[in-house]
């Protein structure tokens, strides 16, 4: 068979490798199920454009943010930090925000104008959103600072407690500037995720104070390159369990702690909100006992479809076992998959208990779901 090797034929064999690749890259955007009484918000709360130390102009942000299918991003600028001043010398502090407020007009996604307060450990670097004017916090004494935002109705969090750049351990330490924080009502959430780490103490110190847990990217160059997302990455988001669609609706979920934070394919909140989470992504479709020839087995199979980003790797921990898998099973995002269940006697229902071993509500802490299966006649 000879080959064709024309410049025609190279050139349209291009374009068809191109498209498939292009293809390939489509489906980006982040999807999760809303839960019983809430819409389920795909958010980055924290992110730099070239007006503090980012490398891009806030309408990047913008289309990043919509290409990912995010509901809420805020632009998080440092106050103290301006390292690009000398190129891009601007006074107005709110500037980003109003950037990004204008390209994003129009658009199915809300802006919430935020800052953070960059200082050292501790009290480390802060974000404040929801804020009027970040000029005004830009003041010498740190809880100044803290005050104005608050005075302003700031939902304030610690940024990456454990960044080696403040602390070489790259453990979280709660001190008691930021107890004191926490006891003035200055401080409401913390970063157990941001960019490429996780805080696990920092994990541990939500709980025990009861913050708010939050996941961002925390990016400064594009988010395609840092988290590879046309190989399949994702950025770290805040899935923010909110009562409506609206910049309120946002700000009353961080506020009561309706949080879930994504971070390399796992799952970190508060039990409460974990449960509903999964059992929103995952549902059984259909059950039905297999045939040998014209006789039924006790063999049956269960259909279980995944509606969410994640791939869930679950731990069976039934009273069954399973005739076509071992007891640790991956359920693929958007997909259907079938386990094969031996149940020894025929039954007309029975349940399936799984624990979802890349969710976390503490150390070593993974929730725990139940699946009812009723079996077809």
């Amino acid at each position: 068979m000879k080959f064709v090797t024309s410049p025609f034929f190279k050139i349209v064999f291009f374009i068809i490798v191109l498209q498939l690749k292009l293809t390939a890259q489509i489906k980006r955007e982040i999807e999760f199920p809303d839960v019983t009484g809430y819409h389920t918000l795909i958010s980055d709360l924290h992110q730099h454009t070239v007006f503090s130390d980012g490398s891009v102009w806030p309408d990047i942000r913008v289309k990043e943010a919509i290409f990912d299918g995010l509901d809420v991003i805020s632009l998080t600028e440092h106050l103290e930090y301006q390292p690009h001043n000398k190129d891009i010398p601007h006074l107005n502090r709110n500037r980003s925000y109003q950037l990004a407020k204008e390209y994003a007009k129009n658009k199915d996604i809300i802006i919430i104008h935020g800052a953070e307060i960059t200082r050292d450990l501790p009290p480390g670097h802060c974000n404040a959103l929801f804020i009027n004017d970040a000029n005004k916090l830009v003041q010498k004494n740190y809880i100044n600072t803290f005050r104005e935002a608050k005075k302003q109705g700031a939902f304030i969090f610690w940024n990456h407690p454990n960044w080696i750049g403040q602390n070489k351990q790259g453990i979280t330490q709660l001190s008691p500037i930021h107890e004191a924080l926490i006891k003035e009502g200055l401080l409401h959430g913390i970063e157990v995720t941001n960019e490429n780490s996780f805080a696990d103490r920092a994990l541990t110190i939500a709980n025990e104070q009861g913050l708010t847990i939050l996941g961002n990217s925390d990016i400064h160059g594009l988010i395609d390159w840092l988290f590879d997302i046309p190989g399949g990455g994702h950025r770290p988001v805040t899935l923010v369990f909110a009562k409506e669609h609206s910049e309120m609706g946002v700000k009353d979920a961080l506020f009561d702690g309706r949080t879930v934070a994504w971070y390399q394919n796992n799952l970190i909140g508060q039990e409460k909100y974990l449960i509903p989470l999964i059992k929103s992504s995952l549902s059984v479709d259909t059950a039905y006992y297999q045939m040998y020839g014209n006789k039924k087995t006790q063999i049956a199979d269960v259909v279980i479809s995944n509606h969410s980003d994640a791939t869930y790797l679950v731990n069976n921990e039934s009273n069954f076992s399973f005739y076509n898998t071992t007891d640790i099973v991956q359920l693929n995002p958007h997909t259907i998959t079938t386990l094969s269940i031996k149940t020894i006697d025929p039954l007309s229902s029975f349940e399936l208990k799984f624990e979802i071993l890349n969710a976390i509500y503490a150390k070593n802490k993974h929730p725990k779901i139940r699946l009812e299966i009723l079996i077809e006649p």
